[in-house]
């Protein structure tokens, strides 16, 4: 289990640099409720992130407790044998599951009006797809806030998509960018990827250009 540093505390909260830097994918979880307040903290904070256009086309699906939980699950596997064998079973202990739902139409129907000045809705006026973009920006807020709450949190893709849309009737124009587990950490089993180190700034930075 590694020791993390000490965390400076300003008025209560944890010092933003504290906040990024403890952040980690945590994929085993105390099976125990989170209080209503740090919930909703984590959705509003959420709603804060930037968006194209202030479309605010996201959509995040809560769910909360082992009976909901359970659901998401059993969707995400195409057997029990397959959930059986998945490496990090503590992660099904997570008591909050937020998927983060992007909305296509939201933005080419935002940018089709008088002050954006596009004359029709066509994708091809978007060389990248800001509403994953916007839907992964609230992903991240909500993934910092629970590390500045003291919780644990992985973000995650959510790959059965028809069984996900059909166990909760998420409609079709609604697309899954991706869900948050969030929970009381417990020590975990480090991702292998690990290994692999994080990248040098002067290896990702060009400073005036390529």
């Amino acid at each position: 289990m590694v020791i993390e540093p000490r965390v400076r505390m300003v008025d209560g909260q944890m010092d933003f640099q504290d906040v990024v830097r403890r952040r980690r994918m945590v994929r085993n979880f105390e099976d125990r409720p989170l209080a209503r307040e740090i919930v909703d903290r984590i959705l509003t904070n959420g709603l804060r992130a930037p968006s194209a256009g202030f479309t605010q086309g996201w959509a995040f699906l809560v769910l909360e407790g082992r009976e909901e939980t359970e659901r998401f699950w059993d969707a995400s596997f195409s057997s029990p044998e397959a959930r059986a064998s998945f490496r990090w079973q503590g992660l099904f202990s997570a008591p909050l599951l937020i998927v983060s739902l992007s909305h296509k139409d939201a933005y080419l129907d935002r940018y089709a009006e008088p002050d954006k000045g596009f004359t029709d809705r066509s994708e091809s006026h978007w060389p990248v797809p800001y509403w994953d973009v916007d839907a992964g920006f609230a992903s991240l807020l909500m993934l910092l806030t629970a590390v500045d709450a003291e919780l644990g949190a992985l973000f995650f893709g959510v790959f059965k998509v028809d069984r996900f849309r059909d166990a909760f009737g998420v409609p079709d124009a609604y697309m899954p960018v991706g869900a948050l587990a969030i929970g009381y950490p417990l020590p975990d089993d480090p991702s292998p990827s690990l290994a692999r180190g994080r990248r040098a700034l002067d290896a990702v930075v060009h400073r005036g250009r390529w």
